[in-house]
């Protein structure tokens, strides 16, 4: 359903992150008004029932203080816009909070994880983790007795490190336990967005679906149509066939 109030998204980014990870944050964007009402094909009441969408970049704030901007893959830079003391993203001001997948190895500061801890405690706010953002999720304790997902290869590593939490990433794409929906790797936050928007908490279904479309997301199923095993069987021949590679 429309809103008249913006749709507001928070980017949680307090290191480094995969720029695929975050690319899916433009999927949302596509079912805003700013978006769709700049399109000449379109009708005009559909950019007339889509909500504005505005969008927040998150940092800690020793690292907006240090730099403006946040380091992503493949060497691109994005401007964090706010940090985690600016008022306007404090819990309950965002309706959402995207964690894109940061170095599965990286560690956070107390101060970090409760702001997305409490943010999590908000009844009117959802957090959407991308792939190894479940780390950091996990990490501010959003795992503990939850359902959720992760990159495939790396369920054991998650599992061991959160007992309570019932991981199901070897088989679906994504999930959604409460207000936490978490995702597989990288391009399936694409899928966790779409079935996320799709819910019609804050878009209208015209809307997500025209977006959809244009992006050409949203079509793959919940769960994955190969199983662990061969996923895993064809990881290992690859790394097989590795072996025999010349070097150039």
């Amino acid at each position: 359903m429309s809103k008249s109030s913006p749709v507001k998204i928070g980017v949680f980014v307090p290191g480094e992150c995969q720029l695929l990870d975050l690319a899916c944050i433009d999927v949302f964007y596509m079912m805003s008004k700013e978006y769709l009402s700049v399109l000449p094909m379109l009708p005009k009441h559909i950019p007339d029932i889509a909500p504005s969408v505005e969008i927040f970049y998150i940092t800690s704030p020793e690292a907006k203080a240090k730099a403006e901007t946040i380091l992503l893959t493949a060497n691109l830079n994005i401007r964090a816009t706010h940090d985690i003391t600016d008022a306007e993203v404090q819990p309950g001001k965002l309706d959402v909070v995207l964690v894109p997948g940061p170095d599965p190895s990286a560690s956070w500061e107390k101060h970090i994880l409760d702001f997305l801890q409490a943010h999590s405690r908000c009844e009117t706010t959802d957090i959407l983790s991308v792939c190894t953002g479940i780390f950091l999720c996990g990490a501010a304790g959003l795992l503990d007795g939850r359902t959720a997902c992760g990159p495939r290869g790396l369920q054991d590593i998650v599992q061991k490190k959160h007992p309570t939490a019932k991981l199901v990433g070897e088989k679906y794409r994504w999930i959604q336990d409460r207000n936490f929906w978490s995702s597989g790797g990288v391009t399936n936050g694409n899928d966790l967005v779409a079935a996320y928007a799709r819910v019609g908490k804050h878009f209208p279904s015209a809307v997500v679906e025209i977006a959809c479309k244009m992006a050409d997301v949203g079509d793959r199923g919940q769960v994955y149509s190969e199983s662990q095993t061969a996923f895993t069987i064809g990881v290992v021949w690859q790394l097989i066939k590795g072996l025999f590679v010349k070097r150039r």
